[in-house]
């Protein structure tokens, strides 16, 4: 079946699911607790992202997912899940910022799936979504300046680069350089359509 990026579905808790033509975005379920432990609980992942601990435990996985329901994360969570047979791959969101009209993106994709296009398709869904369904004049991105994957995903999307920075990872319990990008509605609508001319 053909999937395309604009199948917007809804579940109870505000946020689309997102149906690519190989993944589903969709809010974190209890019954991914057990792959979301597995694959979170590696310190190749949880070291690039900075409020992920390490070791990831089945107790994180299940608070997170908690936390993500009820919102109390604060922010559009997904689960980023294989269209084809529904495992769990990674995942992403974005979260408000202190200007409303900006957003962050955040994203992982466990490392048996890394190298495939994943976190750039997910990424790309979102970014779509925030600018098609909400006020949001531009979404940042952070990513630590040892991360040359991630580094790929976010010029993949059209972010330009900001700056660097600090930030606190709570993997590894100290504050690691990043660097920050930001990507605005009108730059996106115009790659949008440049890739379908």
């Amino acid at each position: 079946m053909e999937r395309d990026e604009d199948e917007h579905q809804h579940e109870p808790g505000g946020c689309p699911v997102l149906v690519t033509e190989r993944l589903v975005l969709r809010p974190p379920h209890v019954e991914d607790t057990d792959a979301l432990a597995c694959l979170a609980n590696n310190a190749r992942v949880a070291t690039m992202v900075s409020r992920m601990p390490h070791p990831y435990t089945r107790r994180d996985a299940t608070d997170f997912i908690r936390r993500s329901r009820t919102g109390a994360i604060g922010k559009c969570v997904y689960a980023v899940t294989d269209a084809d047979d529904g495992r769990l791959l990674g995942c992403c969101g974005i979260e408000p910022q202190d200007d409303p009209s900006t957003l962050e993106l955040g994203y992982w994709i466990g490392e048996p799936f890394w190298g495939q296009g994943y976190a750039t398709e997910a990424a790309h869904a979102v970014i779509d979504m925030a600018f098609r369904t909400r006020d949001t004049a531009c979404i940042d991105v952070r990513c630590r300046v040892t991360n040359a994957g991630s580094r790929r995903v976010i010029h993949k999307c059209g972010f330009q680069f900001q700056g660097t920075g600090m930030v606190n990872s709570l993997a590894l319990d100290s504050t690691v350089p990043v660097e920050w990008y930001r990507l605005d509605q009108k730059t996106w609508i115009s790659l949008r359509s440049w890739a379908a001319a």
